[in-house]
């Protein structure tokens, strides 16, 4: 035995054997599968958490703003239209903007009012592109207003119902602002798919807007739309020199830096919790090792008087060991991948089971559970799982491989 090579057969099936009665072993295995599949099932939901509020959030809102500073926006029209050439800009929006209290004959909420121009209104896709009541047709000319889902829900309105918006930015009377109400159609219900925004978001012709607002024919700011959302900074500088006045500009990361910054801490710590069933499971594998070590102390014996070196017996373990881990691994790889390309379907069937609502829309803005796998992350998943499984089998190999075969089999 002596002159056999490394990782030989009769390794592989004598760590083979020590497998086949350990109930540790598959504790252990257990344990890494569960671990694994639970880090790329967090990660995914994480990465789709972001991913869906990224793009509810600046499909609807733009990505950068632009507002005037020292007179009214009253040329809104002739600087977006300068602004919508700059290379990189898909298209500029000017809007009023204003809260308001909606309110129905069932129910009242607070609301923000976003005025825009009919031609503008097709452009924010959306809007336009999830419409679920009436339609946006001619909807300058309409007079109405176009209202999300859950707003209209919650007031019990419709499409074709008459909503009443109430503001304190009314007429100003010798006695001072008086508030304004005013009722309005409604011609569309939308759906953007966030709870937040489809329960607060009521869009207005931009005239209809202006008049009530008493806007002396200016915007509130406008919207700019990229090609693409991360070159923001490069995009600045043309964006101030089109606009040919003193403007003041902000972007989609400075309104919502704290949002997406506590979603990436909780993304970190989450993957550092979660690393830590795969290490307790790696324990497992050394505790479950120590003690095939302990019991087989005499078998090791025999195979090291029959000429296996020191090396072999270390390797026979070594095998035993890693074959958990990377067992482990590759199953909890499959059935993380499993659950997260199918984690909605999952949820509604236990919500069904259950009777509970297992992702309030309330709570998490979205109507629906996201996942998104990222290759990147499960390959590290995956490497730092194996790698802690085969670091796992270094201490009970190396004591099996200095065991004196001579006091092994006095005492065995």
């Amino acid at each position: 035995m002596t002159g056999t090579r490394p990782f030989a057969p009769f390794e592989w099936v004598i760590a083979g054997r020590y497998l086949k009665t350990r109930l540790i072993a598959l504790l252990s295995f257990l344990g890494i599968m569960l671990g694994v599949a639970t880090l790329i099932i967090v990660l995914s939901v994480m990465n789709g958490f972001r991913k869906e509020l990224l793009e509810k959030l600046v499909g609807i809102n733009g990505h950068i703003f632009v507002a005037a500073i020292d007179s009214p926006l009253t040329d809104y029209v002739d600087v977006a239209d300068r602004l919508s050439k700059v290379y990189g800009v898909r298209r500029a929006v000017p809007f009023v903007e204003g809260q308001v209290f909606a309110s129905s004959p069932y129910n009242g909420s607070g609301a923000l009012v976003r005025g825009v121009r009919g031609p503008d209104m097709p452009k924010i896709t959306a809007v336009s592109e999830n419409i679920r009541q009436g339609t946006l047709d001619n909807f300058e000319q309409s007079g109405g207003v176009a209202i999300g889902r859950r707003l209209a829900d919650s007031l019990g309105l419709g499409a074709g119902d008459t909503i009443s918006l109430l503001t304190p930015k009314g007429a100003s009377t010798p006695f001072g602002v008086t508030p304004r109400i005013k009722s309005f159609p409604v011609v569309a219900v939308f759906e953007i798919g966030m709870s937040e925004f489809d329960a607060t978001f009521i869009y207005m012709p931009m005239g209809e807007a202006q008049s009530f607002f008493n806007r002396e024919g200016d915007a509130t700011l406008i919207e700019i739309f990229l090609d693409d959302a991360d070159r923001v900074d490069e995009a600045r500088s043309a964006i101030e020199q089109a606009a040919e006045r003193p403007v003041l500009l902000s972007d989609w990361r400075q309104r919502n830096r704290t949002f997406f910054s506590a979603l990436e801490v909780e993304r970190n710590v989450m993957f550092l919790i979660l690393t830590l069933i795969v290490l307790v499971a790696s324990l497992n594998i050394i505790a479950g090792l120590v003690m095939l070590v302990k019991d087989k102390s005499s078998d090791i014996a025999i195979l090291r008087t029959m000429g296996a070196t020191r090396y072999a017996v270390m390797r026979i373990f070594v095998v035993t060991g890693a074959s958990i881990g990377i067992v482990g691994t590759l199953a909890g790889v499959g059935l993380g991948l499993v659950v997260s390309l199918n984690i909605e379907s999952i949820r509604q069937l236990l919500s069904r089971l259950t009777g509970a609502n297992l992702f309030p829309a309330e709570l998490y803005f979205l109507s629906r559970l996201p996942a998104v796998v990222d290759p990147t992350e499960v390959v590290t998943v995956v490497l730092l799982a194996m790698g802690l499984s085969l670091l796992a089998t270094m201490y009970p190999s190396w004591r099996a491989a200095r065991l004196d075969p001579v006091e092994a089999l006095r005492y065995g």
